[in-house]
Order: C-alpha cells, then structure tokens, then sequence
C-alpha cells in the first residue's frame, strides 16, 4: 500500500489581492516636464511652477522631486524622501507575500480493487488535505487488463466525491490520460476561506511572536559563527 508521505506535490499560488507592480518613478533631474504641478511632503498642493522652481524646493526640506502622475498635463511631482519611499513599498510587498497561500495539489493513487481498509485510509487523508486548502488529484491506476474495466475506476472515483461531498467540489471531471484514470477536487469556497483564514492568523501570530524574542547581541552571533561554522539553508 502506497504511504501518503511519498506522494508527489505541486504548488499552486493562490490568487491574491497584493499590491500592484509600480514601476520607479522619474526623480529629480530625470523628470522631463519643464512645468510641474507639486504636492508638498504634507499633501498640501503647492501649485504649478517650473521644474527648476519645484527642485529647489524639494532641495530647501532636503527631500526628493517625485514624478507620481505623468501623464497628467502638467505632470504631478510629489515632494517627498524617495528612499523610505521605496522602502516601505518593499515592505509591504514582502508582507502580503508572507500571507499569500499557496495550495498543495496531492496525488492520491488507487486500484481498480483497491481493498476497503485501503480506501478509506487514503479517503481520510484526502479530506485532511481538502480541510487545509488543498486541492486533491484522484488517480485510478489500471493495470494488464484492468484496463477494460474502466467502469470499476469511475465507480471509484464517484465514491469519492460522495464521500468528500460536504467539503469538495469537483474541478476537473474524471478523463483517461494512458492507463490513468483521474480527476481534480478542490475544496468548496467555505472550506477554502476558513483554510485562509486560519493560514493568515498563523502568519500573523509568527510575526507577532518574532517581534517579541529579544534581538541577539552582534558579539554572540559573531561569537556563535566562529564557533559554529556549520551552514544553514536558505529558506527563500
């Protein structure tokens, strides 16, 4: 019997709602607008002037020149410190990173004659996987002339979406792919959200729990790295 820890896996992202793509903004002297509409670093709107005018503003708060709206006639420059700028934009996109959910699809293998104890092993762990978020692909694996009993797979297969009927939904109908027969379930939309809604509280309570453990001091990691000089994986 096949253990379920040997299973293949594939990752799906889940769709997300993260933050747009923003491609860098033209600062300074690479704005190109000899007239500019400029916001202060308070929001407040300033006005139009020259480009020359707005830099030397900009230079007087010790701040940067941003061009945030250029198809805008005349261009929208925004006074602002260009660098944190940039650096919380990276941060937030780093976050909802951290909280995007990616769903596992799980292979789970049976027989035409597959045994009752066997069934309903690999049945108890596919509804696990479902519960988690998961998606689940069904194989039927025919065997020498197994193959012209393709009514006992689908038999199978319907089993398993009766037994699985509260939790799943059926994504891709059964269909042959060589002696191979298979379908798709994933969990329905109640599962599914209380799945990411569990997986989003436990990134936040990580995150919580690493901002309270005391920051190492440089000397015992330094201390550690000479000691230790074993390498760590990257987790990336």
């Amino acid at each position: 019997m096949r253990d379920f820890r040997g299973l293949r896996h594939a990752l799906i992202p889940e769709p997300s709602e993260g933050p747009p793509i923003v491609r860098d903004q033209r600062t300074n002297r690479r704005i190109r607008a000899r007239e500019v509409r400029v916001v202060g670093p308070n929001a407040e709107q300033l006005g139009v002037m020259s480009l020359e005018a707005a830099l030397s503003r900009a230079q007087a708060d010790g701040l940067d020149l941003v061009e945030i709206s250029p198809m805008a006639k005349p261009p929208v420059c925004k006074i602002m410190d260009y660098g944190k700028f940039k650096y919380e934009e990276k941060k937030k996109a780093s976050d909802a990173k951290k909280k995007q959910v990616v769903v596992h699809l799980k292979e789970v293998k049976l027989r035409p004659k597959t045994e009752e104890h066997d069934y309903e092993f690999k049945v108890r762990n596919t509804r696990r996987f479902l519960e988690e978020g998961n998606k689940a692909k069904i194989t039927i694996q025919f065997r020498g002339r197994e193959i012209t009993h393709k009514e006992l797979g689908s038999a199978i297969l319907d089993d398993v979406v009766k037994d699985l009927k509260e939790i799943a939904v059926v994504e891709q109908n059964p269909r042959m792919e060589g002696r191979q027969m298979f379908m798709i379930l994933a969990p329905n939309p109640k599962v599914a959200q209380r799945a990411r809604e569990l997986a989003r509280q436990a990134v936040e309570a990580a995150g919580k729990k690493q901002e309270g453990r005391p920051a190492v001091p440089a000397a015992v990691v330094s201390a550690t790295a000479v000691g230790n000089p074993t390498p760590v994986a990257s987790k990336e």
